[in-house]
């Protein structure tokens, strides 16, 4: 079993190589198949790319069909960790982002992470974050449109008065 290194989760772009070894061990499973299997999960491992921003998590990976995944912090509602004996064995685990789509299936799949349980606290401080940030009005925008309800206050009150 291979060791995983520990990578400050903003700057985590690539899976680690345990997530090759897992790849190859499913590939041998599919027996005859295996030449074509390995080939489409390799190159999968070796596209995959996550970039963390403030906003969100952008996930992409593919050769010949470019598959992009962006999802906003906000939209995020539900984590899951999942893994089998084989990745529990490697140090990997699958973590399962579900948004509200309607949809049973998870939105977004992060897969080859070295430290699954900090990605999912990081996740979910994020996803908390974005929310509390939607609920409360930023500061300079407060603050005009507290003046812009103080001036229709006056406004309807004139109003008032002169009709």
């Amino acid at each position: 079993m291979l060791s995983n290194p520990v990578t400050p989760i903003p700057a985590f772009t690539r899976p680690v190589e345990n997530l090759l070894w897992y790849y190859v061990l499913k590939a041998v499973l599919t027996t005859i198949a295996f030449p074509i299997t390995m080939l489409l999960l390799y190159f999968r491992y070796h596209t995959i790319r996550y970039e963390f921003s403030d906003q969100g998590i952008r996930m992409s990976w593919g050769i010949l069909f470019r598959n992009e995944v962006v999802l906003n912090y906000g939209r995020i509602q539900d984590i899951h960790l999942r893994s089998n004996a084989v990745e529990r064995w490697l140090g990997l685990a699958r973590i399962e982002i579900q948004t509200a789509s309607g949809s049973s299936d998870s939105e977004m799949v992060l897969e080859g992470i070295p430290d699954a349980e900090a990605m999912r606290d990081f996740l979910y401080s994020r996803m908390h974050g974005a929310a509390d940030a939607a609920q409360q009005p930023k500061g300079d925008l407060a603050s005009v449109l507290l003046e812009v309800a103080a001036e229709l206050r006056l406004v309807r009150e004139a109003i008032e008065k002169n009709g």
